[in-house]
Order: C-alpha cells, then sequence, then structure tokens
C-alpha cells in the first residue's frame, strides 16, 4: 500500500454545485446557506466546457472567474473539474473521430457523456488545450484547493472500439510482445485458427458468435483498457502540476472496471476520491429483500477504496434517490452513510448534489435541496453531520484498525470479470468474507498487488487472504513466500495458481506456482452440486464447502485441518496447512463460505480484534480508527430499531464529550463514536 501525504488537516464536509443550472441571482444564497449548514467546499466544473469554449480556440472566462469572486466574498473553497466527460457539440460535430465506437462497429453520438475515446490525438490535444486554459486562469485563485480529472473515468462506458483504439491497441501489443510470433503464442491463435500473420489484422475485440472471445485477447484489452485510462488521466496531471499552488491536490474519483485504479492513483493523482451511494445495493438486487447487506455492503467497496489510497475522500456522496429504483434515505440514513464512509477512512465528504437539476437525464437523482430549494429533513441532516464532523477532527488522518488483510490484484480483478467460473467463486467469496468479517467485528484491509508492492505491505498484517488467484507469476509467489517466512499467515482458496499471466492454464500439477507454499497437490475438482452440498469436519464440526470443491492431497509436512465428509470423498483433505519459515500456508480447498471464514480467523488467531473494549450486536458495525497513540470507535446502526452496544473500556463521546461505559443505546439508524481511554 502507498502512502499519500494527508491533504484534508481537519474533516471537511462538501457538496457539490452546477452554477450553470442555476440563475446567477440564486448563487449567492445558495452559497450563504451551505455556509449556514458547515459546508465549506464546492466542486464544480466538472461538465461545463461549453462554457469555458464555446466555439473552437475562443476561451470566456467570466463564467466561472465571477462565481470564483463570489466564492471569495463567501469564504467558500473551490475543487475545479476537468470538463472533459463531456465534450462540446461543437467539437464532436467538427471531429467525429473523437466519439466512442462500440464492439460491433456503432458509433456512439453527441448527447450523454463519456462517448469520446482517450486515444484520439485530436481529442487528447483538445482536451490538453481546454486543462491548460483552466489552469492559467484559475490555479492561481485562493479559493481553488483543489482539481478533479474528467468524471468518473469508465463509468458505464469502458470499452473502445473507435480507429484510434484500433491503432492504439495494435501499438500496446507491439510494445508488449515485439513480434507477432509472440502475441500468437500468448493469445493461443493456433485455437480456433486465429494465428495473425500481419498487425493489420489484430482488432480489440469485436462481436463473434456464441460470445467464443479469445480470452487471452479479451486479458489484453482489459490491460489496454486501463492503459489508456491512465495516461488520458497522466496527460492532464502534468498540465495541472505545472499551475497548482503548492498545496493543492490533483484528484479524480471512481472507482470502475477495466482500470487499475492503485496504479493511477500511484502515478497520477494526490489523492483518491470515491463516489458512494449506498442506495445501490437495495436498488440493483431487485428486492430489497434479498440482499442482507443493503446500505451496509457499501463499506466493502469503502474498504478496496482504503486499500488504493489510506486517506481518501468522498466526492459524491448520496443524500438522496437516484435514477435506480430505491426508497429515498430514511430519517437518519444520510449521516449514517456520511458518518460510515468516515469510519472507513474518509477525511472529506462532499454530498451529491445540492440542489435537484428540474431538467436533463438526471432529473430523478435527487440532491440535498428539492427542486422547490426549502429547506427539508436532508439538509437538517447534512447540518448535523457538519457539526458531528467539527467534533471529529481529533480522528482526521487517523488510520483504521484491521484484523487481516484481503489481497487483490489488477490482473485477477480482469479475469474474474471474463472468466465465469473466477467470477462465480469470486464473488461468493468477497461477499462471504465480508459477511464473517462485518458479523463478526473483525474488520479488515484491501492490499492491491502490483510489481510495485514492497514486502512492508503485506507484513503489516498478521494474516492475508488471497481468495482466488487464479493468475499469478513468480514475483508474486516470491513476495508471498517473503510474508510467510517473517511470519505471516497466507490463506488461498480453490483455483489458486490455474493460470499464467497470459491467461493460459498451467499444464503442470495444481496449485502450479505455488504448490511449494501450499505443500498440496490437486487430482480432482468439481462444482458443487446444490443438491448435494458438500461439507467438511474440522475438529468434530461441520462446515461447508459451497461453490467449488478441490480434493488436496497433502505433501509430507503439510498438515490436514479439514476433511471432506459427503459426496464420495468423505476422509479427502479439505483444507491444509503447510508450516513455513515462521509462517504458515492455509489452502482452502473452496470458496469462502463465513463460517469457514470464522473457523479460519478463529485459527489464526485475530477473530474480534475489540472484544476487550465493545460487544455489539450483529446489526451494528464496529470501525476503529488509530492515531498517535488515541483509539476512535464508531458504531454504526444499519437497522430500523435501536440497537445497544456494551462498552467494556471508558469512553468518551466525540458528538457531545460525555464519559461513558457500559451499555450504550444507538437510535434507528444511529451512529456514535468515542474516543477509548488507555
Amino acid at each position: 500500500m502507498t502512502e499519500y501525504p494527508l491533504q484534508w488537516k481537519q474533516m471537511t464536509v462538501g457538496v457539490c454545485y452546477y452554477p450553470e443550472h442555476w440563475p446567477r441571482e440564486m448563487w449567492e444564497t445558495d452559497l450563504a446557506r451551505m455556509k449556514a449548514a458547515g459546508i465549506s467546499v464546492v466542486r464544480v466544473g466538472e461538465f461545463a466546457w461549453n462554457l469555458v469554449e464555446p466555439e473552437e480556440g475562443v476561451f470566456r472566462f467570466d463564467f466561472f472567474g465571477d462565481f470564483l469572486s463570489l466564492c471569495a466574498e463567501k469564504d467558500m473553497r473551490v475543487i475545479l473539474g476537468t470538463p472533459t466527460a463531456t465534450p462540446p457539440a461543437w467539437l464532436t460535430e467538427k471531429y467525429p473521430e473523437v466519439l466512442n465506437v462500440t464492439r460491433d462497429g456503432v458509433t456512439y453520438r453527441h448527447g450523454a457523456r463519456r462517448h469520446y475515446n482517450y486515444n484520439s490525438p485530436k481529442y487528447r490535444e483538445l482536451c490538453a488545450r481546454i486543462v491548460e486554459q483552466l489552469a492559467v486562469h484559475y490555479a492561481g485563485h485562493p479559493m481553488v484547493v483543489g482539481w478533479q480529472i474528467d468524471n468518473e473515468l469508465n463509468c458505464g462506458v469502458d470499452e473502445f472500439h473507435s480507429e484510434a483504439d484500433q491503432a492504439a491497441f495494435r501499438a500496446f501489443l507491439r510494445d508488449k510482445y515485439g513480434t507477432l510470433e509472440a502475441l500468437n503464442r500468448a493469445w493461443g491463435a493456433v485455437f480456433w485458427n486465429q494465428t495473425y500473420t500481419d498487425w493489420a489484422q489484430v482488432y480489440p475485440p469485436r462481436r463473434v458468435p456464441m460470445d467464443g472471445y479469445n480470452p487471452h485477447q479479451m486479458l489484453d484489452y482489459s490491460r489496454f483498457v486501463s492503459e489508456s485510462a491512465i495516461r488520458f488521466c497522466r496527460m492532464q496531471a502534468d498540465i495541472l502540476l505545472k499551475y497548482a499552488k503548492p498545496g493543492d491536490f490533483i484528484t479524480t474519483n471512481g472507482m470502475f472496471g477495466n482500470l487499475d485504479n492503485a496504479r493511477m492513483t500511484r502515478e497520477c493523482l494526490d489523492v483518491y476520491t470515491y463516489d458512494s451511494y449506498p442506495s445501490f445495493g437495495e436498488a440493483q438486487s431487485g428486492d430489497a429483500s434479498a440482499n442482507e447487506f443493503r446500505d451496509r455492503e457499501s463499506s466493502r467497496y469503502l474498504t478496496d477504496v482504503r486499500g488504493i489510497c489510506p486517506h481518501f475522500g468522498i466526492m459524491e456522496q448520496e443524500s438522496g434517490m437516484t435514477l435506480l429504483p430505491a426508497p429515498a434515505p430514511k430519517p437518519g440514513q444520510l449521516e449514517l452513510w456520511a458518518t460510515q464512509s468516515v469510519a472507513q477512512g474518509a477525511d472529506f465528504v462532499s454530498f451529491f448534489r445540492w440542489r435537484t437539476c428540474p431538467f436533463g437525464a438526471e432529473y430523478y437523482w435527487h440532491g440535498i435541496l428539492d427542486y422547490d430549494s426549502r429547506d427539508n429533513r436532508k439538509l437538517r441532516e447534512v447540518s448535523a453531520f457538519c457539526e458531528h464532523m467539527r467534533a471529529l477532527d481529533p480522528v482526521c488522518g487517523a488510520k483504521s484498525a484491521a484484523a487481516f488483510a484481503v489481497v487483490k490484484d489488477f490482473d485477477n480483478a480482469c479475469d474474474a470479470r471474463l472468466d465465469s467460473w473466477h467470477a462465480k467463486v469470486q464473488a461468493f467469496s468477497e461477499r462471504e468474507i465480508f459477511a464473517a468479517s462485518q458479523y463478526g467485528h473483525a474488520p479488515y484491509d484491501t492490499v492491491w498487488l502490483d510489481g510495485e508492492t514492497p514486502l512492508a505491505a503485506l507484513t503489516a498484517y498478521p494474516v492475508l487472504i488471497y481468495p482466488h488467484p487464479f493468475i499469478i507469476d513468480p514475483q508474486r509467489v516470491e513476495l508471498l513466500e517473503a510474508y510467510v517466512r517473517q511470519g505471516g499467515t497466507l490463506i488461498v482458496g480453490c483455483r489458486a495458481g490455474l493460470k499464467d499471466m497470459d491467461g493460459h492454464c498451467v499444464t503442470r500439477p495444481l496449485p502450479g506456482l505455488l504448490s511449494g507454499l501450499t505443500g498440496t497437490d490437486i487430482r480432482e475438482f468439481t462444482f458443487e452440486d446444490a443438491r448435494e452440498p458438500f461439507t467438511a469436519l474440522w475438529n468434530g464440526e461441520v462446515v461447508r464447502m459451497p461453490v467449488f470443491d478441490e480434493i488436496l492431497t497433502p505433501a509430507e509436512g503439510t498438515q490436514v485441518l479439514a476433511r471432506y465428509a459427503s459426496n464420495g470423498y468423505a476422509g479427502e483433505a479439505a483444507v491444509t496447512e503447510r508450516p513455513l519459515g515462521r509462517g504458515r500456508t492455509i489452502h482452502v480447498g473452496g470458496a469462502f463460505g463465513r463460517d469457514l471464514v470464522k473457523k479460519l480467523l478463529a485459527h489464526a488467531g485475530v477473530c474480534e480484534p475489540f472484544r476487550d473494549i465493545v460487544e455489539a450486536p450483529e446489526a451494528v458495525e464496529i470501525v476503529l480508527r488509530e492515531k498517535d497513540g488515541r483509539r476512535f470507535l464508531f458504531c454504526l446502526n444499519y437497522q430500523a430499531t435501536k440497537q445497544e452496544v456494551r462498552l467494556k473500556a471508558t469512553a468518551t463521546s466525540l458528538y457531545d464529550g460525555k464519559c461513558l461505559t457500559g451499555r450504550v443505546v444507538l437510535p434507528p439508524y444511529g451512529t456514535a463514536v468515542f474516543e477509548i481511554e488507555n
């Protein structure tokens, strides 16, 4: 994990504002109401290219100049977005080559957003020019404190098939492989007669019958899209760096597919910001009752964000209903969701948006204020949150405490989107590890593994779970082995070591390159038949072995922790442990069900790390942030009923300064933050 300088010295609340959507006479009143609520930062400009360059080469700076002058009067700081997510009509009409194209060869047209492609030389030229013009004229303004590059890179559109992308993809592959012979080997092109004899024959994935895409081509294409987005981001960052004042930050907001966000942050940004919409957990399930986590699941995504940037910000925090059909935030939920972000590591929270827009594609994407602009419950909750944030200033910059870490990497994230087997086990295991962590009050961190990851990023945790590293290379195995030898516990699941970096299945006994770490051999494996679930016995207790099962053959010196108890495999090894150096590797021959994860954490000695300071029901999320020897305990109630927690140590409520111990009642959707006495 890369450490980044702290960008916020105190807890900060902002809001997304669109002065172009409102008459100028409303600006002053809006800013005054924001300040009265406790908001001190606005993000503006990310969709406003035409206001600065209404026609090619003609620049006007009065609109945002006037707005910034008013912000100076009202002492409102500003994050200025570069407007490259929505090129203006004059641009796309004159230069249609900047438009993106679908896999079927259909050109996206003007009228929405993200209809451009990253690799068009003309688009890069025009983007560089508008970014430089903005930076020259506004970077020195005292109220500008940060820059947001583009808006939500790869959001909704993470495939690019224009002629410029075809040329860039070929250049990417030439640089990587050098020759067509090497490319053909890496892509297994001999299969289905796909061998290429000229670079002009090579394209990004195009529509094929029965969705029978070459998986190795698809894997390289995912890497190419990420590379393209990062180059686009870096181009803008390099320009902004020339003009930004000392202390001003450069960021972008996301986290979307086909994009190595950890690498992008490391190479291009000062800080990473995320867009948190907890109601999506209900809306995307189709049936709110079908998703047991619902809004609580946002903590899982925030944990991944924290793995990218330990002290991140929230650029868009949900404040009302969205286009997706889900209920409005219930009384208390808006502040609960914002505090959830803070608990997971955010020191800056910016609500989306100040007022609901009455026109355009997002007229159902609600802000703090509704169309009528009247004061409402949401504004009162934002004001209460701002007051609490002032009380949480001591927490700013504190690190989140973790019992263990889940290891991820960009290559396997791509593979899990492309490979249906990988997708099934990975999605199941991620949700079940989260469930065991949440209900067992054992928070975890995410570590994003790549060629730049130092050993210290792993040794910070006593236990690592690398659920299903289908793709692995010798460099990563060497790093994992060093972690184990110095005393760490590494836990891997089924299908570990199945593929090389080209996505080829290895032709050696599984778990392939990881065999030396696990001390196991795999000769049989199967997906679980739902009618005959797999079980295993661990110290006489039955545990589920869900989704996919491998029969493990332990080598000499490898201990069996659990044996299968069903489906003709009774007595065969299901979970093993191999000591190595001062540490050990645990091999799970299946996916990670929550009960199995609880057994693993207990066996590794990292379950319930906060048992000495708090006792809480499963319905309450428990998070600890630490700084300079001080400990700050967050208690979040996601239920519509009150919940009780019991403080086992003397604590001071940061909200009201009261000294407490023993029973504390959280109201429905209520939160509490305590400083624990040492």
